[in-house]
């Protein structure tokens, strides 16, 4: 293990049982994982980055910590308009004594709730919708087509939303990420408040050809490709936030290659969950990752970890333990 900094000489010394311990022997996992040679993906369900865990996961990325991520539209597009309009979003800590009357007082000054966080919609969906909108048009009628991370890495490069930063660029993780040009997997974007806006777009007639924005089936047999040639040389492991499509739509991966393909490749290296999901229930979310094997993602000897607790509490104690901090 790296040298223990002050968050993890403390979870070490007082996480000694239940999903504490299942914290730290996660953590000891990915940096064994990485010291073997091992690569990880990361992927982000959930509300990450409203919680804004790009505090600690830019940081990673900065490490090569992190060698590919796989997120919803929503976590792409929050990060960057937390990036944005920092100074215009409210907590609202009091959320649950809200009546709907009070819910309604924020819609009227369009302020769209998540939880206990509002986010401001003119400062920071409407000012995105109009850089991105250039920047789809641009691409429409040049004839060129790209992903929607892809579009976001763009419009940072352009430097077009350079002037409303309103927080330090080092804790945000899409711009640690365009400075990597670190490879981003986006599935189901269309559900994704840009998403909805480019299908405005595109009844508009703003954007003629709907597949401007490259989705879906095209990110994994990109991903198909990437899997394949990465893990000649070294394995890759699965880091999961929360649950969703996030997490289902990428491990999915292998099992594709082997039995609708028929090509050789190692199963994932290393896997861990944080999840509050009821295995109970029929979640796939909350599926223990014993059960993955069944479905040929995982080996009965890959290193298999679930934390079932608050990913918004625990994903930032353990990139602390890893970063030393």
């Amino acid at each position: 293990m790296s040298q223990l900094g002050p968050v993890g000489s403390f979870v070490k010394h007082h996480y000694r049982h239940f999903n504490a311990a299942a914290l730290v022997d996660a953590a000891e996992g990915y940096d064994v994982f990485l010291k073997s040679g091992g690569r990880m993906m990361v992927t982000l369900g959930g509300a990450m980055s409203t919680a804004e865990l790009g505090l600690s996961l830019a940081e990673m990325i900065r490490r090569d910590m992190v060698h590919l991520i796989t997120c919803t539209g929503a976590n792409l597009e929050e990060d960057i308009f937390n990036l944005v309009a920092h100074d215009f979003y409210e907590r609202v800590p009091h959320y649950r004594d809200l009546t709907r009357a009070d819910e309604k007082a924020l819609l009227d000054r369009h302020m769209n709730r998540v939880t206990d966080t509002c986010i401001p919609e003119m400062e920071a969906m409407r000012r995105i919708e109009k850089a991105m909108l250039a920047e789809w048009t641009g691409a429409d009628a040049r004839g060129e087509r790209y992903f929607p991370h892809e579009f976001f890495y763009r419009l940072i490069r352009s430097g077009a939303l350079k002037e409303h930063y309103q927080i330090d660029p080092k804790n945000s993780w899409m711009l640690a990420a365009c400075e990597k040009n670190l490879p981003i997997v986006v599935p189901g974007w269309e559900d994704s408040t840009l998403g909805n806006m480019f299908a405005a777009a595109v009844i508009r007639k703003d954007v003629k050809n709907v597949h401007t924005v490259r989705t879906g089936i095209e990110y994994m047999t990109w991903l198909a490709d990437f899997y394949t040639e990465t893990t000649k040389e070294k394995p890759l492991g699965m880091f999961q936030i929360c649950g969703g499509i996030s997490g289902d739509f990428p491990i999915c991966v292998v099992p594709m290659l082997h039995q609708d393909l028929e090509r050789e490749a190692p199963l994932w290296g290393y896997f861990c969950q944080i999840s509050d999901s009821t295995t109970s229930y029929g979640s796939y979310s909350g599926a223990v990752p014993n059960e993955k094997i069944t479905w040929g993602k995982l080996s009965a000897d890959t290193p298999k970890f679930i934390i079932e607790s608050d990913a918004t509490i625990v994903a930032p104690l353990i990139f602390a333990y890893l970063l030393g901090w």
